[in-house]
């Protein structure tokens, strides 16, 4: 790939397209060949719009010819999880029972992509409703990993962290409702960023949990992921839960001193029943932050036990609440796996659903008083394993596919529940060349303290760099 567009991030490519050093109607190009290329293998896309990408980034080209001000983002291709909904367009939500839904509305995460230049180029492969951390789908075919084919690229965002590790697109937007960004992140080797509740408009997501569900971008490195979110992060009015608190510059924050910042390492629960590979990673990346004088100090955190019962309670309950008409009228159109889950929801008592949401602030406030109280941001595994493979995946939802699943999220769930801002972060490989990840989790919208400590360590390694062996020499 040495000299060739793909090789770029996102930043550095948006640069280059401002300078008309390289024309956006190029790297749409590029990435329409790229995605061509690898969907028999990678299967990352639903839909590719090849032509109206290319027409798009002409348009940019002109304004950009004549001396027009453009945005942060103009001329780079992205492409989204397919359930972010666009106006007079089909929006699968990666089922059988929206194969043919066109939406009345436009997601205000992609109109303000659009308005900051960014070139749509498809809808993205993803677990069916955005149900399960694995990445399989039963209507559209499994996404697969970049790394190895054979292995699972994680769910349920797994078309966007399959298509920016294999350098298709420079970014890619996800949902995470119990760690749907972080963990595709994490086993396909990029960048996941799951901003604090209600940062970002849902406005025009198709919902999983009205409680939990929570927008933010995939992207090769933290300075892009931060430019993204300068974007899209801020209040909407057409979704009254975002908050209206002003946001911090994040690529600003990228760059900024380190040293006076303090990591909390938990000494329970996040580190248990480490893979050996995974964790001889998150070591070395210990080491990495001290060698660049920032303070590691062990912390104790609250249980998480309980956290666990009632978010998966709430989750079900909500998710049964939105799928409770299709469950009555097409439960066939549902795979096994994913049915069976959100009919969980419907047995939830009451008294379950409104312990989970009553306690929901205690509990954060415990947490944030426990977790940080000598600490500024948190570092844990994102995951305890490696990604595992397609065919150990029982799409049947037997048992050991609920062992699997626990086993994957359990290092992002709790922080869902709690609302928290989370970044993960590639920081090495398995012996079987599988990415490792770590992910730094913050206090509430303390996202720019995340990308200052992400972009620092990115700045002293270079696995965000790595290229998975089948996107190279493409």
């Amino acid at each position: 790939m040495s000299g060739s567009i793909a090789e770029f991030d996102l930043c550095g490519i948006a640069d280059r397209i401002r300078t008309r050093e390289i024309t956006s109607e190029d790297v749409v190009r590029t990435a329409i060949h790229r995605a061509e290329q690898l969907q028999p293998t990678l299967n990352a896309f639903i839909q590719l719009e090849a032509e109206d990408a290319l027409e798009a980034a002409r348009s940019i080209d002109a304004r950009i010819a004549t001396g027009e001000p453009v945005g942060p983002l103009a001329g780079v291709p992205l492409a989204h999880k397919d359930m972010y909904y666009r106006e007079g367009k089909v929006t699968t939500c990666g089922s059988k029972i929206r194969a043919d839904f066109v939406a009345d509305r436009t997601s205000t995460a992609l109109a303000r992509l659009e308005e900051a230049g960014a070139i749509y180029l498809g809808g993205l492969n993803m677990s069916e409703f955005a149900v399960g951390p694995i990445g399989n789908n039963v209507h559209y075919g499994d996404c697969h990993n970049p790394w190895n084919p054979e292995h699972a690229p994680g769910g349920s965002s797994s078309g966007s962290g399959a298509s920016v590790a294999a350098r298709i697109v420079y970014g890619a937007l996800g949902s995470d409702t119990g760690g749907s960004i972080r963990i595709p992140a994490a086993m396909s080797g990029v960048v996941g960023f799951k901003p604090t509740q209600n940062r970002v408009s849902r406005y025009g997501l198709m919902p999983l949990s009205f409680s939990f569900d929570c927008g933010g971008p995939l992207t090769r490195t933290v300075r892009d992921a931060a430019r993204i979110m300068d974007v899209i992060a801020g209040h909407d009015p057409k979704d009254p839960t975002t908050s209206r608190r002003p946001i911090d510059a994040y690529e600003d924050a990228c760059g900024a001193s380190v040293t006076d910042l303090r990591i909390g390492i938990p000494t329970r629960y996040f580190f248990d029943d480490l893979d050996p590979d995974v964790a001889v990673a998150l070591e070395v990346a210990q080491e990495v932050f001290r060698d660049r004088g920032v303070a590691l100090v062990p912390v104790d955190v609250p249980d998480h036990d309980h956290i666990n019962l009632i978010w998966a309670a709430a989750l079900s309950a909500e998710a049964a609440t939105i799928h409770r008409k299709w469950l009555r009228e097409r439960p066939g159109d549902y795979g096994p796996m994913v049915r069976r889950r959100i009919e969980f929801g419907l047995y939830q008592p009451a008294t379950r659903y409104l312990e989970a949401m009553t306690l929901r602030e205690k509990y954060l406030r415990e947490y944030v008083a426990t977790a940080f109280a000598d600490c500024d941001v948190l570092l844990t595994p994102t995951m305890p394993v490696p990604a595992p493979r397609l065919a150990d995946v029982d799409v049947s939802d037997g048992k050991g596919m609920t062992e699997l699943v626990i086993a994957v999220s359990r290092n992002t769930r709790p922080i869902s529940y709690l609302g928290l801002p989370a970044l993960s972060v590639p920081c090495g490989f398995t012996a079987a060349n599988l990415p490792a990840a770590f992910q730094l989790i913050g206090r509430p919208f303390a996202e720019a303290q995340l990308c200052t400590l992400g972009h620092a360590f990115q700045q002293a390694t270079d696995w965000h760099a790595r290229v998975p062996p089948i996107a190279r020499n493409l």
